[in-house]
């Protein structure tokens, strides 16, 4: 059993891809037993001691079933009743299709917070309709406005709608689900859409916009990298650095290491027409050193500076080493579980399974026996 705040919460997971899983191993890390359903389709042989390869799917339990089998849905079902919670990412529809929507999880379990993570929501003219991150939060408003000045809008990864807007809401949506039923004994379907979480995600520059202090045309902004202390800057080494000197005081501290505070220029901090100037004097001297040295000048300072590590970097920089913020399961590096609880630790549950590597278990709390699971796998509904 996990340690963390979910310590003792049941958590159904319908095997799927991006947001759902990445919600489940964030449920997973704060101490929730995750139980994830896999296709019984995908049920190998496998070698336990040799986990998948798959961050996201660590600390989990894995059930095969065949949920088009009726046999297998009632086992579902038969679990639902002693969950907590299920998520899942499928198109709106199809769970009910297969007989293990809402209406019939919440009629076996009415204390169940049934969580639903699509990209469109599940309704509006969109709902039915496929899409992936870069469609989600383009149509949310996050995807215009980031780039560089003259150049098209540049994809984020899929960190805005995937993970931040879309696993992260509904994990939260789940805890806020999880709370209100401790009260009230009752559960609820969750509606988390990657739109709605990508668009709130932006709650801050609507309210800049509304300011007057953000305007429409991409990377002329403070925060988008029109401004030249707000901005990623090529070194010597072809390495790069970041630096996000908004504050006066910052700001200050800025022109005097890079050696142009007595540059008469450097003094209108905030003169827009003077940014794409400024940019390029303050990135020549950038280009001066190598990002080793530009550490030496600028780390620990108030700068607000930092160097812009690669995937391999930033696990061995001093300061992620002393805060444990990446760590090694399975022979994989990985992030650790984040936030941090001060007397209910989180940690990682354990590595990745294997599709259907713990089948008999699953069912034995679902109140199945041994004979019943040798039933259901002549039958096909489990693997």
């Amino acid at each position: 059993m996990g340690t963390g705040p979910l310590a003792g919460t049941r958590v159904i997971e319908m095997q799927g891809i991006g947001p759902a899983p990445f919600c489940g191993m964030m449920l997973s890390d704060m101490g929730a037993e995750v139980i994830r359903v896999d296709r019984a389709g995908n049920v190998r042989d496998h070698d336990v001691d040799v986990p998948p390869i798959d961050v996201l799917a660590r600390g989990r339990s894995s059930i095969g079933l065949d949920l088009k089998n009726p046999d297998g849905a009632e086992a579902l079902l038969r679990l639902v009743e002693h969950a907590d919670a299920l998520i899942e990412g499928f198109r709106p529809g199809v769970m009910e299709r297969l007989g293990i929507g809402p209406e019939e999880c919440l009629a076996r379990n009415r204390g169940l917070v049934y969580g639903r993570m699509t990209g469109w929501g599940q309704e509006g003219p969109y709902h039915l309709g496929a899409g992936h991150d870069i469609n989600y939060i383009a149509l949310a408003g996050a995807l215009e406005p980031i780039g560089r000045a003259g150049e098209p809008p540049i994809a984020p990864l899929n960190l805005v709608g995937d993970f931040g807007g879309g696993g992260m809401l509904l994990a939260f949506g789940v805890a806020c689900g999880l709370f209100e039923a401790q009260r009230s004994g009752e559960g609820q379907v969750i509606d988390a859409a990657m739109v709605d979480g990508a668009a709130t995600l932006m709650a801050m520059f609507h309210s800049m916009r509304a300011l007057g202090v953000w305007n429409d045309e991409r990377g002329t902004n403070l925060l988008d990298t029109g401004s030249h202390f707000y901005d990623v800057y090529q070194c010597a080494d072809g390495n790069y650095i970041s630096v996000g000197s908004i504050e006066p005081q910052f700001y200050a501290e800025l022109v005097r290491l890079t050696g142009l505070d007595d540059d008469a220029e450097f003094a209108k901090q905030n003169s827009r027409s003077s940014w794409p100037h400024l940019k390029d004097r303050i990135a020549e001297v950038f280009r001066a050193k190598t990002r080793d040295e530009w550490c030496e000048i600028m780390d620990a300072t108030d700068v607000c500076f930092a160097p812009v590590l690669t995937l391999e970097e930033a696990p061995q920089h001093p300061h992620n080493v002393h805060r444990n913020t990446f760590c090694e399961v399975a022979g994989v590096t990985q992030p650790s579980p984040s936030p941090r609880f001060g007397r209910t630790v989180e940690s990682v549950q354990g590595p990745p399974a294997h599709p259907g590597q713990h089948t008999d278990e699953v069912l034995a709390i679902a109140g199945y026996d041994a004979d019943d699971i040798v039933k259901l796998r002549d039958t096909g509904a489990v693997a």
